[in-house]
């Protein structure tokens, strides 16, 4: 064995893995869930809302799909540090409309391993392909890249991580204010994110955090939100893809300042907490449906 090389991971055998094929039936039920869990619905009275959270003409916010059928994978015998990993990227392509309900099958795949070297971590890429089960359609395909802070130098091939979306050195065409509930967190994981890190203070605290944070995923869906009431006239089946990184802790009950930076049917975005410096959501990119 090389010195100071992990073989604690290994390349070929990564790629290989095998994961069980997930299963989950969700009704309209969930899709409203989902929805409130990610901001429609705050105002009452909002009529472009309604679609989404009342089940006379339900509509679905494709971003679900990123819950659906998800899985840990602390689950998977992978030979990470479980304990340094962070959710550091998320890309999904929407193929066709989420039904309102249905069975639908998850299967994922470790798509690439980058090694970024000793000390320095590793990037591995999971991506996730979800279809609806009684009739095989492919409905979306998802990307998570999780950074394995203590796996670096593993001896894996020199690969280079994709590029992350450029925004553009000027002023963004939009910033939209939004206040978080402090109980955002508690609703958002009852779509199926139970990670204690968002509930619990003890665990929370363990981890560094002064208070249980805020999921990623969850702010992921507030842009797609936004991006489809202001860009695409409320009309979800419009969102081709989303993507972006996670740069930094959002926490329930924070303000958040999302920019928008439009391109025709590109949307750049980015998003900070308010009253604090740094950024949560860095590098996003919607791309609209003509």
């Amino acid at each position: 064995m090389k010195e100071g090389i992990n073989m604690a991971l290994d390349y070929n055998s990564l790629l290989a893995h095998e994961f069980p094929v997930a299963e989950q039936t969700y009704t309209a039920r969930d899709c409203m869930l989902y929805a409130l869990s990610v901001g429609f619905g705050r105002d009452p009275l909002a009529a472009a809302d309604l679609p989404y959270v009342f089940e006379r003409d339900l509509r679905v916010l494709p971003t679900m799909a990123v819950a659906l059928g998800f899985r840990s994978i602390r689950e998977e015998q992978l030979g990470i540090d479980y304990t340094r990993v962070v959710h550091s990227e998320q890309r999904l392509e929407l193929h066709a409309p989420l039904p309102t309900a249905a069975t639908v099958t998850s299967h994922t795949r470790v798509a690439e391993v980058v090694d970024k070297g000793e000390g320095r971590g590793a990037i591995l890429y999971l991506e996730r392909t979800l279809r609806d089960k009684a009739s095989g359609t492919r409905l979306a395909t998802s990307t998570m890249a999780a950074f394995c802070r203590g796996d670096g130098g593993f001896g894996g091939p020199v690969t280079q991580a994709p590029a992350p979306h450029q925004l553009p050195e000027r002023a963004p065409d939009a910033v939209v204010s939004i206040a978080l509930p402090p109980n955002i967190a508690l609703l958002y994981r009852l779509s199926g994110d139970y990670n204690p890190l968002h509930a619990d203070p003890a665990v929370a605290q363990r981890a560094g955090f002064e208070r249980p944070i805020l999921h990623g995923l969850q702010v992921y869906g507030e842009v797609a939100r936004e991006a489809v009431q202001r860009y695409a006239d409320g009309d979800a089946q419009r969102l081709r893809s989303i993507t972006c990184r996670f740069t930094g802790s959002l926490f329930p009950g924070d303000t958040i300042d999302l920019a928008f930076w439009r391109d025709g049917d590109t949307l750049g975005f980015r998003v900070s907490p308010q009253g604090r410096p740094g950024v949560a959501l860095d590098n996003g990119c919607v791309l609209l449906n003509s």
